[in-house]
């Protein structure tokens, strides 16, 4: 904890100085005190409310310290809001998102998850979607107003989930897109593959990334979209979401009608997770890897990243919270001095 003008944390000294008068100012009557022959009876009578009667002395002492401490103007560290902050969701919408090992399925599960996100962070904080499965396509650009990327998130399901997972080629297109963001620029995503290292985007931009399989096909492999981000100063969060055993069933053929049981003439197809290149991703760009096989994992991170992305070490002001302890606590022991306060017969 640090004090903004500590020099008054000199006024503590009143609460040494509230004692030693309480206790001169109690010698003092004891001089007047009525002398009784029975001792007994007098330490049965007043033993308890002899007791009791410092317990609103001790409430106000701290409510004086409280105050005092207030005064000081106390912080102390936590994250704070970064201004200018920017985090690019990036989520696989491709067939295998459709799999059911995480419930209700991959894909409700992460779109539940990135609710969850959105609910944690800073207002202030700029939020992009991209969705991507054999291209990337930007589902909502970066933006304050996350009730936006909410409405995305309800359609998320219906974006193109053919052509495989390119991997590469999604990270490439939020590190362009988060460029576009800070430098207030706008365009398309044509050539994200070739998107040139901004070092403005250094300690401004996050990517949160979830897939569920390995790439596929894509321009780009995916170190070489890690190192795009690396070069632009872009940590990547990974997810990897599903189980080892997760599988998908497909129409007769692999015409991909899902849900046709394979003694129909459907096919099961297993759609295991790629947590080494995701864990790879995040290593090489200074992210976290986080690895989800069920939906509750899959909050707890983010969970997790929506309380930390977009914000920065800093120092938050608790003044009020001592004020309002202070407030309290001087209630407290008037209440109490008047419940206890010896009453005339």
């Amino acid at each position: 904890m640090t004090f903004e003008r500590p020099l008054l944390l000199l006024t503590l000294l009143a609460v040494p100085l509230a004692v030693a008068l309480y206790v001169l100012a109690e010698r003092r009557r004891m001089r007047y005190a009525i002398r009784y022959t029975n001792l007994d009876v007098l330490a049965g009578v007043a033993g308890d409310r002899y007791r009791r009667r410092f317990v609103p002395l001790a409430l106000f002492l701290l409510a004086l310290a409280a105050l005092c401490i207030g005064m000081a103007r106390p912080h102390h560290k936590t994250l704070v809001p970064r201004d200018r902050a920017t985090v690019i969701l990036v989520l696989d919408v491709s067939r295998s998102m459709q799999a059911r090992d995480v419930k209700p399925s991959r894909i409700g599960a992460a779109a539940e998850a990135v609710r969850t996100f959105l609910n944690r962070v800073p207002d202030r904080l700029q939020v992009g979607l991209i969705a991507f499965a054999g291209d990337p396509a930007v589902a909502n650009p970066p933006t304050t107003n996350h009730d936006l990327v909410r409405k995305s998130l309800d359609t998320i399901e219906w974006f193109p989930s053919f052509g495989g997972t390119a991997i590469g080629d999604a990270l490439a297109a939020a590190v362009k897109l988060g460029q576009q963001a800070v430098s207030g620029e706008s365009g398309n995503l044509a050539s994200a593959t070739t998107a040139a290292p901004n070092t403005q985007t250094r300690g401004l931009v996050s990517i949160l990334f979830l897939s569920d399989g390995a790439q596929t096909r894509g321009d780009l492999e995916p170190l070489e979209g890690a190192d795009l981000a690396k070069e632009a100063g872009i940590p990547v969060y990974t997810v990897a979401l599903g189980t080892p055993n997760g599988q998908l069933d497909f129409g007769p053929g692999g015409g991909g009608y899902q849900g046709v049981a394979p003694q129909f003439g459907g096919r099961r197809v297993p759609v295991p997770p790629d947590p080494d290149t995701l864990r790879a991703i995040a290593n090489r760009t200074g992210g976290e890897f986080f690895a989800a096989q069920s939906a509750k994992s899959l909050q707890s991170a983010y969970k997790k990243l929506g309380s930390s992305l977009g914000r920065k070490p800093g120092q938050s002001e608790i003044t009020y919270g001592f004020l309002a302890g202070a407030a309290f606590l001087l209630v407290a022991a008037g209440l109490l001095s008047a419940l206890w306060s010896p009453r005339l017969p």
